[in-house]
């Protein structure tokens, strides 16, 4: 599809949004918007608080909507969000990158259960193709820098996710799924709570035989085997006092195409992680978090030896004080990296960051306003300080208008300052944001605006042919350098509502990711994204659809090589087969559309999806 067949319907959108949504917004892909009024999160400012008081631009999704996906993969999931565009060399298990407002994939920090996730491997960013969709209970997805909250990495946005935790009586479940292309699914859990004790556990297996990533230069089918589990465990050792451990594991074998005809190539991806936290109150007014955790992620391929391992290790001590409609947080943090590989001299390579990080919030009558800021202590690049304010005004009721500015930075990784292809003069990447936005909430009518710009300085790229690096050339003459700025700006417009039995969600993004130095586009990320749904009950089944329009990009930063633009129709239903049992459907893809989001790379065209979930009612 033509960029020009997008323009039409991505320009008219904004009056569909306000004529057909009654001018209200979704700010979450949630079962119903209703809901989503009450909805709590931890995101914005690292302690709980309603979505409804938040001033920063977040979006929830919910257990509902990940179930209804059908996906296989988290990023298909985030694909659909607002402000998310993705770009993937092949199917679910292959290398994908995950663009917050444009920004680069490794400008987005990543959690599980509160256990920060990454590799220090190239350009670092957390592995998307290795989270596994089937033990997430809920994601909430923050988009903006917040480095004076989470210190270096959180450029872009951040996002959250976290799995099941027990409630209730003893619930078990077991799903089945079948799909074209050989897909096959089967997932086990249960989980419950016993007095002060609660758990869930859960276990999943997925195949796939995939398709033809490459057809021009491979001809084999390029398929994955996955294999996850997570355990969640929660005691309240005393009134206002819990110990929480979480624990995930995930192992996926995928199928790539190299540049080495006819062989057949696997990455070989494990995601690990632990936490241990303590969550105390101990007045009214002052309540404390302490958590240990630990991250790994290990990438391998074969039959081509090569193996890289991160571990990220982190420390938290929180502090909160709430007076009234004052809150003040104090957080110290620790971050410990080591990354191993045989590209980088030595093969082993750590880093350590200490934090300090400071909070203010308040609200009161039309008024919001969060302050925050941060100085962390890098062992390699030294002292770096970020720091960011939001404010919101109420000028009449149910409308806000807000805005915000902030700083932060990303630290090179490990593998960008020690491989063949480092340099000891890297430096820090720095950004600035600023953003205004309307939100309106009244009942479950929501609507929102929001226009940002984030400059970002020293951006680090590969410079090919750049000479001698400090350990040698390797295969690809360069280094990496400090050598661009880059410029992600644009306007996110969110709306939702139910009208009669049909629950509407939309969102419509202009944006421009370009290249501050040479004005040019940045590769694979579209200017133009609009997305709609809507689902509504019929003689007991929940049927729904979601639209999917994409402009064309560029997949090089010279501009030269063009994707064009692309529209995707998906269709699901689901039934409640009696008390215990639930029967989903989906097809996506349904106009079998050809589209690329890499160059080179096919997409899987016309897919469905089958399962079957049994889970008695307590």
């Amino acid at each position: 599809m033509k960029n020009r067949t997008l323009r039409a319907p991505l320009a008219a959108l904004p009056l569909a949004l306000l004529a057909g949504f009654g001018t209200s917004v979704a700010h979450a892909q949630s079962a119903s918007s209703t809901d989503t009024l009450q909805e709590t999160v931890v995101t914005a400012t690292r302690v709980e608080q309603p979505l409804t008081d938040v001033v920063a631009d977040v979006s929830i999704v919910d257990h509902a909507a990940i179930e209804r996906s059908g996906a296989t993969g988290l990023a298909d999931v985030l694909a659909r969000v607002p402000g998310i565009s993705i770009s993937r060399n092949g199917g679910p298990g292959a290398t994908t990158s995950v663009f917050v407002r444009g920004g680069e994939t490794r400008f987005t920090a990543v959690y599980v259960d509160g256990v920060r996730i990454e590799s220090q491997g190239g350009s670092g960013g957390a592995s998307w193709s290795a989270i596994p969709l089937s033990r997430i209970e809920r994601v909430e997805v923050l988009r903006g820098p917040a480095a004076a909250v989470y210190g270096s990495d959180a450029m872009a946005g951040v996002i959250q996710i976290f799995t099941r935790q027990g409630e209730g009586g003893f619930a078990p479940s077991i799903e089945v799924g079948l799909g074209n292309q050989g897909t096959a699914k089967l997932d086990a859990s249960f989980s419950g709570a016993a007095g002060d004790f609660d758990y869930a556990f859960g276990v999943t297996r997925e195949t796939s035989r995939g398709f033809n990533a490459q057809p021009t230069a491979n001809p084999d089918e390029d398929g994955f085997r996955s294999t996850s589990a997570s355990a969640r465990l929660g005691l309240k050792v005393a009134p206002g006092h819990r110990l929480e451990a979480t624990l995930l594991s995930s192992d996926l074998d995928a199928q790539y195409d190299s540049t080495t005809p006819r062989r057949d190539d696997h990455a070989l991806s494990e995601l690990n992680t632990l936490g241990l936290t303590w969550s105390a109150r101990w007045s009214d007014v002052y309540s404390t978090q302490v958590g240990v955790t630990q991250g790994t992620d290990r990438y391998a391929t074969r039959p081509s030896p090569y193996v890289s391992k991160t571990r990220l290790s982190n420390y938290l001590w929180q502090n909160r004080w709430q007076l009234g409609a004052h809150q003040w947080t104090a957080t110290l943090e620790r971050r410990e990296d080591r990354f191993e590989n045989a590209e980088t001299r030595p093969a082993a390579t750590n880093r350590d960051q200490n934090a300090l990080a400071l909070g203010y919030g308040w609200r009161e009558g039309k008024h919001t306003l969060q302050l925050n800021a941060r100085h962390d202590d890098d062992s390699e690049f030294g002292a770096k300080s970020t720091g960011s304010a939001a404010y919101a005004y109420a000028f009449v009721p149910g409308w806000r208008v807000m805005t915000s500015v902030g700083t932060a930075f990303r630290v090179p990784t490990l593998y960008q300052r020690f491989s063949i292809y480092g340099v000891p003069s890297l430096r820090p990447e720095t950004s600035r944001n600023v953003e205004v936005g309307l939100k309106r909430e009244v009942g479950s009518s929501l609507f929102s605006v929001v226009a940002y710009r984030n400059k970002v300085s020293d951006l680090i790229t590969y410079v090919g042919g750049a000479g001698a690096c400090i350990n040698g050339t390797g295969a690809f003459p360069g280094c990496y350098a400090n050598t661009a700025r880059a410029e992600y700006s644009g306007i996110t417009v969110e709306a939702g509502a139910k009208v009669g039995a049909v629950t509407l969600h939309g969102s419509l993004d202009l944006q421009r990711p370009k290249d501050g130095s040479t004005g040019k586009e940045l590769a694979r990320r579209p200017r133009e994204m609009a997305k709609l749904s809507a689902d509504m009950p019929v003689a007991g089944w929940t049927l729904g659809s979601e639209l999917e329009l994409v402009g064309r990009r560029y997949n090089d930063a010279a501009n030269l090589q063009r994707l064009d633009g692309y529209g995707l129709v998906n269709l699901y239903a689901s039934r409640r087969l009696g008390p215990d049992w639930t029967l989903l459907a989906r097809v996506d893809n349904v106009g079998d559309k050809d589209y690329q989001t890499a160059r080179g790379y096919a997409t899987a065209g016309q897919t469905f999806y089958v399962g079957m979930k049994w889970a008695p009612q307590r």
